[in-house]
């Protein structure tokens, strides 16, 4: 199947991530899912904890979320046109998030940041973006940005086919260094539209902000005339029904409201929604009311919004009370593994995705992007094969979060439990190249 994927997919996938590039090995090809389950092509079935990177809070094909797309099916694909449901899904957000008063559906998470970038630019007319190392807000030119050589330069293209002019209009800081973000705007306040972060850093493995983080950069930002954007596309709605800007917000000194957040995942409940929303008066700067240009025929498609409808009236206080559990007790037991067969690490935890760092230097956790990627990551290829083997699928690289779902159960846990002592002895006999 992989060598039919190449001869017809560049590299015989549609997201790199899928490669199993980081893990070596063939990918595995799934076909179906139910649960805190998955089955590949050969008919194995796995305890997953990819979670299809996320919108899985409920388990995979939850009855009431399939019952909703179908009925949505059978009504019609996509109309192009205006529907209830838009509406219903945007209020249902902004009745969660008090920072959201208006909302505009896309399809993609890299959709909603390119948007909402331009949006923040649009508002304040100047054109600097500031993002943080490790953070990765989508595959649009102007965030495939890398770090240049000194603090307050400005960046270089992360990747080929990003003109140099463009990644030269995002700044890159290192994550969680208010020093550092503060001699930016020091330099570059005045021209500075925006800073985006995510709400909680989860692509660089789980990498949580100092307390205070968000609070801190948020004052600094405005004190300076711009923006900041918070990424919710993996916290939102799974880490707590209001993400982490909801965690955030219960303890009056960390609390914070971002002008934008950006929504993917869980909004869609599977199904290619994401979204961008802030206060109303900013909002309303994109069209049709304001001089801000976004459009999509797909926005809003009516199949993918009954999923996000249904997701998102089913998430409730019991599912999150469930995912919480469930990541708590994986987390700890792989920890407990790893620390019998003397492998040093840390565990990286933000509310319920997790993820682990491996060697001495980071057992006291990591803070940024330059320590996480100083970590032994060469120990977690044989650990993810040996769960594979046992019929365990976690996320195909160590930068990655693991995800749990609410339909993870004594039986499911039970199996990844079984798994742990071989995969961690695995991980202990592992090898530098």
């Amino acid at each position: 199947m992989f060598a039919r994927a190449q001869a017809a997919i560049p590299g015989g996938v549609n997201s790199p991530v899928r490669a199993f590039g980081s893990v070596g090995g063939t990918p595995r090809f799934l076909v179906s899912a139910r649960g805190p389950y998955v089955t590949d092509a050969e008919g194995r079935e796995y305890v997953d904890l990819v979670a299809g990177w996320g919108p899985a809070v409920l388990g995979h094909a939850d009855p009431r979320v399939v019952d909703a797309v179908q009925a949505a099916a059978a009504r019609g694909l996509s109309f192009g046109s205006s529907t209830p449901a838009e509406t219903e899904l945007a209020e249902l957000v902004e009745g969660r998030v008090a920072p959201v008063e208006q909302l505009r559906l896309v399809s993609t998470g890299t959709e909603a940041t390119m948007s909402a970038i331009r949006l923040a630019r649009g508002a304040t007319g100047r054109d600097l973006l500031v993002k943080f190392a490790g953070h990765y807000h989508g595959h649009s030119d102007g965030l495939l940005a890398a770090a240049g050589s000194g603090l307050a330069t400005f960046a270089l293209p992360g990747s080929a086919g990003v003109p140099a002019d463009i990644a030269a209009l995002t700044l890159v800081v290192p994550y969680n260094d208010l020093d550092a973000l503060a001699a930016v705007f020091a330099e570059h306040g005045e021209r500075i539209a925006a800073v985006i972060v995510e709400a909680s850093a989860a692509n660089m493995g789980v990498v949580p902000p100092l307390p205070g983080f968000n609070r801190a950069l948020v004052e600094l930002a405005h004190a300076h005339g711009a923006l900041v954007i918070s990424d919710e596309v993996l916290t939102g709605f799974r880490v707590s029904a209001a993400g982490w800007w909801g965690l955030e917000s219960r303890d009056e000194a960390s609390a914070y409201t971002p002008d934008l957040l950006t929504f993917g995942k869980v909004i869609g409940g599977g199904m290619p929604v994401a979204a961008l929303g802030g206060r109303a008066e900013l909002m309303q700067q994109l069209a049709p009311l304001g001089p801000v240009y976004q459009a999509g025929t797909l926005s809003g498609n009516p199949v993918a919004v009954a999923a996000g409808i249904a997701t998102l009236r089913a998430a409730d206080a019991e599912v999150y009370r469930r995912l919480d559990a469930a990541a708590a007790t994986i987390s700890t037991a792989v920890s407990e593994a790893l620390a019998a067969e003397g492998v040093a690490h840390a565990v990286q935890r933000a509310g319920n995705l997790f993820s682990f760092v491996f060697g001495e230097e980071l057992a006291g956790g990591a803070r940024d992007y330059a320590t996480v990627q100083r970590q032994e990551v060469w120990r977690y290829a044989p650990f993810f094969h040996a769960m594979l083997d046992a019929g365990v699928s976690l996320p195909p690289s160590v930068f990655e979060a693991w995800f749990v779902t609410a339909a993870h159960d004594e039986s499911a846990i039970g199996r990844i439990l079984d798994a742990l002592p071989a995969a961690a002895r695995a991980a202990a006999s592992a090898r530098a190249a």
